[in-house]
């Protein structure tokens, strides 16, 4: 066994990847750290096609090629487009379902339960598992492939309120969806979940002192995460490093007293 090759440091280098709600927080952070790795990067979001490019631009200094997407993955439609725009760029190796419905945030924020509940299911849920069956079909019978899906730290402990009991449902939901497909794709395709726990994107840089002190209180740390924090753990868990890694949920919290 050559532990030296085995244990070179992380190289995407020849490996095409695609990142969902990668305009801005996490999805533009681990676009960034797998582009540093060599990667070439799809980059998608919904509508923020000025930001898309921007994140484009920033990639522009590893010398890597991107491709630009824009979608609504809140209709099934276009879900499939992107996955057939994605493989007619170049057969895809690493997917990340990063993209999410904002309902903490802008308009969204003053809706009912029911309608922050229902963009959830939609976007976060329904997207995450059919672009993960359909990218997931792709790869098998390709014989190789990654899958990232995000998922929430609490999901399993549970929180108080109502995003609380929005968050755990449809997050809890691609954990175990995660698990599950990992199985259905195995020996093939790796699946695996990360789940973010307090993570200063651009909810938390607006949120109030009690939800700043609850978030660094609550972790062994001390301190809120970063987009950056979450990208280094996704780059890991898409790259050769994480080879024996499948079906997992790995939290990216800075450990937490919540229990």
């Amino acid at each position: 066994m050559n532990l030296t090759h085995e244990l070179m440091p992380t190289n995407l280098s020849g490996q095409a990847a695609v990142v969902t709600g990668a305009a801005s927080g996490i999805g533009r952070a681990i676009s960034i750290a797998l582009a540093a790795a060599g990667a070439d990067i799809l980059l998608h979001t919904r509508i923020r096609r000025e930001a898309l490019v921007q994140v484009a631009e920033e990639l522009e200094q590893f010398d890597t090629k991107t491709e630009l997407v824009v979608g609504d993955l809140a209709d099934h439609d276009e879900r499939e487009a992107l996955v057939t725009q994605a493989w007619n760029w170049r057969a895809i190796d690493i997917w990340v379902n990063n993209a999410g419905a904002d309902v903490l945030t802008g308009e969204a924020a003053a809706g009912t339960f029911d309608d922050k509940l229902a963009q959830l299911q939609q976007v976060d849920v329904n997207a995450t598992i059919d672009l993960s069956r359909s990218v997931g079909a792709r790869m098998k019978a390709s014989g190789a492939g990654v899958i990232c899906n995000i998922g929430w730290d609490q999901a399993e402990s549970g929180m108080a309120g109502d995003g609380g009991e929005m968050f755990a449902a449809t997050k809890g939901a691609i954990a175990a969806f995660s698990r599950s497909l990992a199985k259905s794709l195995a020996p093939q395709v790796r699946v695996n979940c990360l789940a973010p726990g307090w993570i200063r994107t651009a909810w938390g840089e607006q949120a109030s002192d009690t939800w700043q002190q609850r978030a660094m209180s609550e972790s062994l740390l001390g301190r809120w995460g970063t987009p950056a924090d979450v990208a280094r753990a996704c780059r890991f868990l898409v790259s050769p490093e994480s080879a024996f890694i499948t079906g997992q949920v790995i939290k990216v919290n800075g450990g937490s007293h919540v229990s």
